[in-house]
């Protein structure tokens, strides 16, 4: 039996990331990782979805030239394949970077499958033969998590699509179906119809991505109906026909040549043996855990990342791969966590920071917003569509969140986080320079609407001011 002071079990974004801090303090650790290595960022997620969506976009900026005088458009073409390919040579570039952190590090990097028979001790089936246990005095789980497919459709799951499996097709036919319209499917629909395809996305809700602010919620579904087939407010039923399939919401019945389905992610939790430890698991089998430093229970063992269900983003798994990994080698690690922040990298981008809409005491705050179809850097960008909701405290204006359908909102999220981090009011943030002409003048827009809400006075510089 091998003993060691920690035990990782996954080496995906949390998992390398408790393994960095885990090395500063001992060499007695071993990594423990099932399946593929490389983080579902790079292997399957952000990276070659962000790679997908940049052609996308850029293919498609080509139906506007010829309002501005740009010529020869209409003989612009796609070769699917070759941009799949491109992708994935993109895809396996950053998966090689992240590789180096598990291949310097010996046989204390273990390819198998764990499973606890107690909370310090480790069964391990390797990947190349034969049983290891291991002794911990603590243990991180950071398995991560896997695309959800519903049991009713598992007999198809070889034909159906998933995040997991769309970059390794050679080709996309020419018809397509995405079931699930929340950040994943979202993107990926709209990056899909915009590289040409006939795409038809399903949605249970009656909205799309994760809005709660119901300003927001249909405007953003009439946003994307303009470029793909919406089908929301109905679960569906799948059957093959031939080498078709038929999408029925009982209202509709659609055929299209592939499904992918984009329902979200479950952790990878399966076969770990976690009720061997004492542990009390909820209704999706995710242990109980204390959120500020990840320990399960009283027990030695800490999860992170997208194995806690909780906050599935990259920054946030390497956060909590940091403070599993810190509490692991001893101590009660307890940091200020960032403001929470999403991006569904759609054209316009949705975004989310601070807190959401649905979360706030209605009494206590106020909102204002901001209509870019008016703005001029965005008119300039052919860009002019979206809207931006910021919420703030009534009395001390201090700012509370925003959610927001924007051009390259992913820069007017960014700059609330930081404002909300530093506990910044209305006023405060109003004082910062916004040069012209940027999109960053339709935040202020927003905000000098929203000082004259939550202040009984408004200075007059920010009634006057541009």
């Amino acid at each position: 039996m091998r003993k060691v002071k920690v035990a990782i079990i996954g080496a995906g974004t949390a998992g390398l990331t408790a393994l960095a801090r885990v090395r500063h303090a001992t060499e007695e650790f071993v990594i423990i990782n099932a399946g593929a290595y490389g983080t579902t960022c790079a292997r399957v997620g952000c990276m070659p979805s962000k790679a997908l969506i940049h052609i996308a976009n850029n293919f498609h900026r080509r139906k506007g030239f010829g309002e501005v005088g740009i010529r020869g458009a209409e003989a612009l073409g796609i070769d699917i394949a070759r941009v799949l390919e491109w992708v994935r040579a993109y895809r396996d570039g950053r998966v090689a970077e992240v590789l180096g952190a598990t291949d310097r590090i010996g046989d204390r990097n273990i390819p198998g499958r764990a499973e606890f028979l107690s909370p310090n001790e480790l069964r391990v089936l390797r990947a190349d033969s034969g049983e290891e246990r291991i002794r911990a005095q603590a243990v991180v789980i950071a398995t991560g998590s896997q695309s959800v497919v519903p049991a009713a459709w598992r007999s198809f799951a070889g034909r159906i699509l998933s995040t997991d499996t769309l970059f390794e097709q050679k080709d996309l036919p020419r018809r397509i179906a995405v079931l699930g319209l929340g950040s994943i499917g979202l993107e990926i629909g709209q990056a899909l119809a915009r590289l040409g395809l006939e795409v038809h996305g399903f949605e249970m809700r009656a909205g799309v991505a994760a809005l709660t602010d119901p300003a927001l919620a249909g405007y953003a579904a009439e946003c994307f109906a303009g470029e793909f087939f919406l089908h929301l407010g109905r679960a569906v039923e799948i059957r093959p026909r031939g080498d078709a399939w038929v999408v029925d919401n009982g209202e509709e019945r659609i055929e299209t040549d592939a499904v992918l389905a984009a329902l979200g992610r479950r952790p990878n939790l399966d076969g770990l043996g976690l009720e061997r430890i004492g542990a009390t698991l909820d209704a999706r089998g995710v242990p109980e855990y204390d959120p500020r430093t990840l320990r399960i229970g009283d027990l030695p063992v800490y999860i992170a990342g997208d194995a806690n269900a909780d906050r599935a983003v990259m920054h946030e798994a390497s956060d909590e791969g940091f403070i599993a990994a810190c509490n692991a080698i001893g101590g009660d690690f307890r940091p200020h966590r960032r403001v929470p922040l999403t991006i569904t990298f759609t054209d316009p981008e949705i975004v989310m920071v601070g807190a959401r809409f649905a979360d706030l005491p209605r009494e206590e705050f106020a909102t204002a917003e901001y209509d870019f179809s008016r703005q001029g850097r965005a008119i300039a960008m052919r860009r002019a569509e979206g809207h931006l909701r910021v919420y703030a405290a009534r009395g001390s204006g201090r700012l509370l969140g925003a959610e927001m359908v924007a051009p390259e909102g992913e820069h007017l999220g960014h700059l609330l986080a930081l404002a909300i981090d530093r506990e910044l009011t209305v006023a405060e943030l109003l004082r910062a320079p916004v040069y012209h002409p940027v999109l960053e003048e339709g935040l202020r827009s927003a905000l000098r609407a929203l000082a004259r809400k939550v202040y009984k006075t408004v200075p007059l510089e920010f009634e006057t001011s541009p």
